[in-house]
């Protein structure tokens, strides 16, 4: 199963994903694909010490797949915090 690190950023409370280069970046499709739990375990780690920095926080190891040539999440509750509301925005009457 492919993997990937998804987390709050600290100083603003944005969804972002562990990029290459120990990174992170606002968009799922930026993010670092992890294929084997080896890997995982190493830039699960980055992503702790990057929380004990107080750069982000709650990182967490996360199921993706690649649908239609993009990459999703494949759990309902990630796919929101990557891609956002599910209900129409514009509708809402402030």
């Amino acid at each position: 199963m492919l993997q990937m690190i998804i987390a709050n950023r600290l100083r603003d409370g944005a969804v972002v994903f562990l990029a290459p280069g120990e990174n992170w970046e606002l968009a799922v499709a930026a993010g670092t694909v992890i294929e084997n739990e080896e890997e995982a375990a190493r830039l699960l780690a980055v992503a702790k010490r990057h929380e004990a920095e107080c750069r982000i926080i709650d990182p967490t190891l996360i199921d993706v797949e690649i649908k239609d040539g993009t990459l999703r999440p494949t759990a309902m509750r990630e796919a929101v915090r990557a891609f956002g509301p599910t209900v129409r925005t514009d509708l809402i009457d402030v």
